[in-house]
């Protein structure tokens, strides 16, 4: 991989680049029909950056010069620090080149006297936040409502940085994807498939978490809203990353419909604990479903991660639940007293189980 000063020979690499539409979702104010003239007006604009202070490049194939992207370093602002933007073409994904480009312009601004470069990127766009975790970012928080798109929404944006004393080590993180990666890997014993939850769950995880019969057990026993089940689906890759959380569609293997909800929450690393939480829709209820899943995200969790606990709570009265953990290998080990929040402002007991590694 190489970076160098783009040229008007890229134009057309660039406009096909841009018009991906990958690339116009997250990247605000681009062009939906990306052409010729507008890639050679952002060619002609790199030279705006350099005489501010900043850098853009093409990344290029080392062997080939084939244009795979851009990285740019923003003009430093008042306080000396700058910001760090890429994209790639469908063509140059998948071979590392975005971590390559951002850890090679990141050590230069940093040898030329930048304290802090920062690292934006969209709550949903989980492979930008892989390459920020990989060139050796630090994950700093949510920005809410950051950036508008072109019909008007606001939306949230992770913050990362990196500053110049940092090691810059990769970060790896304390819960993998399954394999395939975010958001198709998944797992199934050939009955039931977990996958990440993801947008396209939105409607059914709300209508199942809306029905009474399913939130009598929630904490609190209450159903969402719209917004926040729009949330936890759109987060759900974002909180996976970072370790907080794996939010998982159940589904029933043979035909990919969705059945229900399983959640490792909770997480606490230097505990090796997290908690199990999972919702089944009534039509999959007495078929061993839930049973299934628990089992499968446990064996998951105790292989590919550093969690050797794993316990959950359920009402004394829910002896469906009771069922569910006693044959997925779960030890009930104590009742604790007006522990969750009960309806018209009462308190219920909580038994709590667990199963080890």
């Amino acid at each position: 991989m190489i970076l160098r000063i783009p040229e008007e020979k890229d134009a057309d690499a660039i406009a096909r680049a841009y018009a991906d539409p990958q690339v116009a979702r997250f990247v605000p104010f681009v062009p939906l029909e990306y052409s010729r003239e507008d890639a050679l007006n952002w060619i002609a604009a790199a030279q705006v950056v350099w005489d501010e202070g900043g850098a853009k490049f093409v990344i290029t194939d080392r062997d080939t010069g084939e244009v795979l992207g851009a990285t740019l370093l923003k003009p430093p602002d008042r306080f000396g620090n700058s910001e760090v933007g890429y994209l790639l073409a469908p063509w140059g994904r998948g071979r590392g080149a975005a971590t390559a480009a951002v850890r090679a312009l990141t050590d230069w601004g940093f040898a030329h006297g930048i304290p802090r470069i920062g690292l934006i990127t969209d709550v949903e766009n989980v492979p930008s936040q892989l390459v920020a975790c990989r060139s050796g970012f630090t994950r700093e928080g949510v920005l809410r409502e950051e950036y508008a798109t072109r019909d008007g929404a606001r939306h949230d944006s992770i913050a990362f940085a990196r500053l110049a004393g940092d090691p810059g080590d990769p970060t790896d993180p304390f819960l993998p994807f399954f394999p395939g990666g975010f958001p198709s890997g998944s797992l199934t014993d050939g009955v039931v498939r977990l996958r990440p939850l993801t947008p396209g769950d939105t409607d059914e995880y709300h209508a199942m978490q809306s029905d009474p019969q399913m939130y009598k057990f929630s904490v609190p026993p209450e159903a969402p809203s719209y917004a926040d089940s729009v949330m936890r689906c759109r987060y759900a890759g974002m909180w996976w990353l970072a370790g907080q959380r794996v939010e998982l569609a159940v589904r029933w293997a043979e035909t990919d419909t969705f059945a229900g909800h399983l959640q490792l929450m909770g997480v606490l690393p230097p505990l090796g604990q997290a908690m199990v939480g999972y919702s089944l829709l009534p039509e999959y209820q007495g078929r061993g479903v839930m049973t299934r899943a628990v089992g499968l995200l446990a064996s998951w969790t105790f292989e590919h991660t550093g969690i050797r606990r794993l316990v959950a709570g359920t009402a004394p009265d829910n002896v469906a639940s009771h069922r569910v953990l006693e044959r997925a290998g779960f030890v009930r080990e104590l009742l604790v007293k007006d522990l969750l929040p009960g309806p018209d402002g009462t308190r219920i007991d909580d038994v709590q189980w667990a199963r080890t590694r």
